[in-house]
C-alpha cells in the first residue's frame, strides 16, 4: 500500500500564553520561558505569564512591536508587569530585568488603598528610576531611591524625569510596555553585548526571547515578601540551603536577587530571624518545590518566590550559578541519586572545569593590577618574588621563598631552576615552546610570550609595557590560565580534587574508546600521572634526565672525548644514574607500559654559551680555555632543530644510545627480580628513513641481547619510532616493516611542516590568526588540513607495512578536544599528554565517544 506520509510542523507564534500545553521550544522562545512552562506542568504555582519569541523580539529591535494589546490583553485592565530577558542559553545572559511596569497615578491610587501609601509608592519610585536609567538612558546619578518614599520624593522623581526628557512620565501602560521591549531589544543587538556573549560561546547572531510576567508583589496584609532559595553551595556543590527573604517592608517591587539590605535567613539562625520560624509551612513548601524541581528539572535550580498574605508564588527558576568545582560535585550527585545516567553527568562537565580543579587559581572576586599580558601556556597561578636566574631560582627555594622565573626564553639548562621556582614567566616562546612542555608537565604555572615586557639583567630589573619597574625580589603573581602577570599577592583557590572528581573520571573511563597516556620524565612526573590514572607513559624524554644535579659535568666530559673507548668510559659514569632513572619509573608505572624516547636534542645545548660557563668547563676537562672555545664553536649548529639530533646522533655517536639501551634493561630485570611486571617500548626519534631504523635495532638488540646473557633473564620489548618528520610520515610503510608502533609527534611534525620555529612563532602568530591567514595557532590546535593530512597518510601507510601496528599522538597537542576527536576518528590506540592534561583528555574522550552514540 502506498500512501503520502504528512509530517506535522509545529507552529510558533511571536506571542505565547505560558501554559502546560502551549507550543514553546528553548530554540525559539529562550531558556528561561520554557523552564517557566515546565514550572506550569509541574504544578507550581507561577504568575501568568506571555513568552515574546526570538523572531518578535528582533522585530522590535527594528521598530516593528507585537500587538500590544493581545499581549497585554491576559493581564486584565490595569496590569503590573515585570519583563525578563529569556536567551536560549540562560549563561549567555542578556539585558537587566524591568518591574513594576504599569505603574502609573493610578494605579497608586489603587494601591496606596490597598497596600498602603508607603509601600505603593515605593513600587512607582522604582519604576521610574528603572525606566529612566533602562528605557530612556538617562543619567543613573539623577534617579536614586529616597530614604523616605512619599508623594514629595515621587514628585520630585517624575519632575527630573520630564526635565530631563522633555515629556511627561508615560502613564499608559501599553506605552511603557513598549519602550520596555523596544528597549531591551535593542540592547541585545548592541556591540557590547554581542562581545559579551560571544566570550561565554554564544553564536554572534543568537537570539533572545522576552518574558511578560504579572508581578507578585509580594505586599499585602498578611505575611509578604519576596526572596530567593537555593539547595547547594555554589562554591562547593554540597547540599546546603541558600538564600534569603525580604519581607514586605524592604521588598516591594524591587529585585531581591540584588538587594542584601534588611534580608532575613531562610533556615533557622541564632544571629537573626529567619523564614522558617516566621512561616514554617510556606518554607516547607518551597523546599518540596525545590525537591520537585531538583527531579524533574535534572538540575539544582535557583528558585525565586514571593508570598502574598501567606500563599508561595514561583517567579523564576534558573540554574544554579557554580563553580567548576561545583559543577563536578553537582552532577555526580545528580547521577548518584539516580536523577540523571551517568553519561549524562560525564557530558554536562566542561574538561576545562577539570583543568581548574588541578592547579591553585587567583580568587575571582580578587583586584587584578596588570603588569603584562602573554600567552597562558600552563594553567594555574602561582605569586613569588622575581629572579632572573636559574642559580637565583634554586637559591630562593632553598631559603623556602617562593619565586617567579622570568628569562628571555628558557633553555634545558633552566630545568632545575623552573623545578624550583613556583612559576615561569617568558618574553619569547609560545604554546609548545621549552617552558611551555616543561610547564605542563610538572603542573608549574607558565605565561610565555610576553613580549611587550623588558628585561634589564644588569640592574636587576623587569619592564612593563607602561613603564613601571619591578626589580629583583619585588613580588608578581603569574595566571598560567589567563596568560597574565600581576602585581604582588592576589588571593588563591586551592585546588580540589574529591571524591566527586574521581568519580567522574572513572565513569569517563568506562565511556572512552581511545587509550590516554601521560608524557612523563621523571619520577615525580611519572608519580602525577599515575595519581591521574594515565594507562601509561607514552613519551619519557630521557634528555631531560641529563641536565639533573652533576650528570651535566659527566654529560660535558663526554662531549669533549676524542675517542669511541673515551666517551664509552665517560657514559658508564652516567650508566647506573640512567638506570636508577628508569628503575624508579618502572616501579611506579607497575603493570603499565612506559614508552621511552632515546636521546634527541643536539649536543650543543649541554654546553656553556657565556665566558664564565666557559670558564669552568675548562676547569672541568682540563683544557686550556681557546680549546674549549673551538670546541663549543665546532658544535654550533645554524640551525640545531634540523641538525643533528635525534636518531642521527644516535648513528653518529653511538655509545649513547647504547648506555641508554643498556640502562632500559637493567632497569627492567632489576624490577623483573622485585616481581614488578612493566611493558617497555623503546622510541627512536626524528626518523625519516627505514635504514636508520634498521641500523638502530640491530645496536639495541645486540645490547638487549648481552644483558639477558649476563644477567640470565629473559625479558621483552617493543621497538617503535616517534614520526616527526614530513618524510617519516610519507615513508610509513618501510618504516613500520621495522618498528612495532608509530607515534607521531606533532610538536617537531608541525614546525617542519611549517617551516616555522615554535619559539619564534609568538611574533608574529596572532596577527596570522587575525588576518585570517591561519584559523589558529598551529602550535595551540593541531592542524587538521596540513599537518593532520600528513598524520593520515603516515597512518594508513604505517597500517600497510604493519597491519598490527599500534598508532599514538604524543605531542602536546594530545589533549587538545580536537586532536582526540582527530585522533579517535584514525582509529589510533592512544594519545599521550602532560599528566596534568590527562583528566580533562579522560574526560573529553568520554564526551566524544558519548556524543558520536547519540549522533545521526
Amino acid at each position: 500500500m502506498i500512501g503520502a506520509a504528512v509530517q506535522q510542523q509545529t507552529i510558533y507564534g511571536p506571542l505565547t500564553l505560558i501554559t502546560s500545553t502551549a507550543a514553546m521550544s528553548a530554540a525559539v522562545h529562550g531558556g528561561r520561558a520554557k523552564c517557566l512552562q515546565r514550572l506550569v506542568r509541574l504544578d507550581l504555582p507561577v504568575p501568568l505569564t506571555m513568552a515574546l519569541s526570538f523572531d518578535a523580539v528582533h522585530e522590535a529591535a527594528i521598530g516593528n512591536l507585537p500587538d500590544m494589546q493581545a499581549l497585554l490583553a491576559p493581564f486584565g485592565d490595569a496590569p503590573l508587569l515585570s519583563v525578563r530577558p529569556s536567551s536560549q542559553d540562560p549563561d549567555w545572559g542578556g539585558p537587566s530585568a524591568i518591574l513594576n511596569v504599569g505603574m502609573n497615578d493610578a494605579r497608586l491610587a489603587e494601591l496606596t488603598q490597598r497596600i498602603g501609601a508607603e509601600a505603593a509608592t515605593r513600587l512607582y519610585l522604582r519604576f521610574v528610576q528603572s525606566y529612566a536609567i533602562h528605557v530612556a538612558r538617562l543619567d543613573p546619578d539623577e534617579f536614586y531611591l529616597p530614604d523616605v518614599a512619599d508623594a514629595a520624593s515621587l514628585k520630585t522623581m517624575l519632575d527630573t524625569f520630564e526635565l530631563e526628557t522633555d515629556e511627561t512620565f508615560p502613564q499608559d501602560p501599553a506605552v511603557q510596555l513598549a519602550e520596555v521591549l523596544r528597549s531591551m531589544a535593542r540592547a541585545w543587538d548592541g556591540t557590547t553585548a554581542r562581545l559579551l556573549r560571544q566570550a561565554k560561546g554564544a553564536p554572534a547572531n543568537a537570539g533572545l526571547g522576552l518574558v511578560v510576567q504579572a508581578m507578585a508583589l509580594g505586599a499585602g496584609q498578611g505575611e509578604c515578601g519576596q526572596g530567593v532559595i537555593q539547595f547547594v553551595d555554589s562554591a562547593t556543590g554540597q547540599p546546603k540551603i541558600v538564600g534569603r527573604y525580604l519581607s514586605e517592608s524592604k521588598s516591594e517591587g524591587g529585585d531581591v536577587a540584588a538587594d542584601t539590605e534588611g534580608a532575613m535567613y531562610l533556615t533557622r539562625d541564632p544571629r537573626g530571624p529567619a523564614l522558617e520560624d516566621i512561616c514554617p509551612a510556606q518554607y516547607a513548601q518551597l523546599v518540596s518545590y525545590g525537591d520537585i524541581c531538583r527531579r524533574r528539572l535534572r538540575e539544582e535550580m535557583e528558585v525565586k518566590f514571593t508570598l502574598q498574605d501567606g500563599a508561595v508564588q514561583i517567579l523564576d527558576a534558573v540554574r544554579v550559578q557554580r563553580t567548576s568545582r561545583a559543577s563536578v560535585k553537582i552532577a555526580v550527585a545528580l547521577a548518584e541519586d539516580k536523577v540523571i545516567p551517568r553519561e549524562e553527568a560525564v557530558m554536562r562537565v566542561k574538561p576545562s572545569a577539570l583543568s581548574e580543579l588541578l592547579h591553585r587559581q587567583i580568587d575571582p572576586n580578587a583586584q587584578r593590577d596588570l603588569i603584562v599580558g602573554g600567552i597562558a601556556a600552563s594553567p594555574g597561578a602561582a605569586s613569588g618574588r622575581i629572579v632572573l636566574t636559574a642559580h637565583d631560582a634554586q637559591a630562593s627555594a632553598a631559603r623556602g621563598e617562593p619565586c617567579v622565573l622570568v628569562r628571555r626564553e628558557t633553555t634545558p639548562e633552566d630545568i632545575r631552576g623552573m623545578h624550583a621556582a613556583s612559576a615561569v614567566l617568558t618574553m619569547r616562546g609560545g604554546v609548545t615552546s621549552h617552558a611551555a612542555v616543561i610547564g605542563r608537565g610538572i603542573g608549574l604555572p607558565c605565561v610565555v610570550g610576553a613580549s611587550d615586557l623588558s628585561i634589564d639583567r644588569k640592574r636587576g630589573l623587569i619592564i612593563g609595557p607602561d613603564g613601571r619597574k619591578f626589580k629583583v625580589s619585588d613580588m608578581i603573581t603569574v595566571d598560567g590560565s589567563t596568560g597574565q602577570v600581576l602585581v604582588g599577592q592576589p588571593p588563591m583557590l586551592e585546588a580540589a580534587l574529591d571524591g566527586a572528581f574521581q568519580t567522574l573520571l572513572e565513569w569517563a573511563d568506562a565511556f572512552r574508546d581511545i587509550g590516554v597516556r601521560a608524557n612523563a620524565d621523571t619520577p615525580a612526573d611519572a608519580q602525577t600521572a599515575q595519581n591521574f590514572a594515565a594507562e601509561g607513559i607514552g613519551l619519557c624524554r630521557t634528555e631531560h634526565m641529563f641536565f639533573d644535579g652533576d650528570r651535566l659535568g659527566v654529560m660535558r666530559e663526554m662531549i669533549f672525548a676524542e675517542e669511541s673507548e673515551d666517551r664509552s668510559a665517560v657514559l658508564d659514569r652516567l650508566l647506573p644514574m640512567q638506570r636508577a632513572d628508569f628503575q624508579a619509573l618502572f616501579e611506579i608505572m607497575v603493570s603499565k607500559t612506559v614508552c621511552v624516547r632515546l636521546f634527541d636534542p643536539p649536543l650543543h645545548e649541554f654546553l656553556p654559551s657565556d665566558k664564565a660557563g666557559m670558564r669552568d668547563l675548562a676547569e672541568q676537562v682540563a683544557l686550556p680555555m681557546p680549546d674549549v672555545v673551538e670546541r663549543v664553536d665546532a658544535l654550533a649548529e645554524y640551525n640545531p632543530m634540523l641538525g643533528m639530533r635525534g636518531v642521527r646522533l644516535g648513528i653518529a655517536i653511538p655509545e649513547i644510545y647504547d648506555m641508554q639501551a643498556r640502562a632500559i634493561f637493567e632497569a627492567m630485570v632489576a624490577v623483573g627480580h622485585k616481581g614488578i611486571s612493566i611493558n617497555v617500548e623503546i622510541m627512536i626519534p626524528l626518523v625519516s628513513a627505514m635504514r636508520e631504523v634498521e641500523l638502530l635495532k640491530a645496536r639495541i638488540d645486540g645490547v638487549a641481547n648481552a644483558v639477558q646473557a649476563k644477567s640470565k633473564t629473559a625479558f621483552d620489548y617493543h621497538l617503535g619510532v616517534m614520526v616527526e618528520t614530513p618524510r617519516a610520515a610519507l615513508r610509513a610503510q618501510d618504516i613500520a616493516e621495522h618498528a612495532q608502533f608509530l607515534s607521531f609527534g606533532t610538536n617537531d611534525l608541525t614546525q617542519m611542516t611549517y617551516g616555522l620555529s615554535r619559539d619564534d612563532a609568538g611574533r608574529f602568530m596572532s596577527s596570522y590568526v587575525q588576518q585570517g591567514v591561519y584559523a589558529e595557532d598551529p602550535f595551540h590546535t593541531l592542524d587538521l588540513e596540513g599537518v593532520g593530512e600528513l598524520i593520515s597518510l603516515g597512518a594508513a601507510r604505517g597500517r600497510v607495512g604493519r597491519p598490527d601496528v599500534v598508532l599514538s599522538l604524543c605531542g602536546e597537542h594530545g589533549g587538545d578536544r580536537s586532536a582526540i576527536a582527530f585522533c579517535r576518528a584514525q582509529q589510533f590506540d592512544y594519545i599521550s599528554c602532560s599528566p596534568f592534561r590527562v583528566p580533562v583528555a579522560r574526560l573529553t574522550a568520554a564526551q566524544l565517544a558519548l556524543a558520536d552514540r547519540v549522533s545521526p
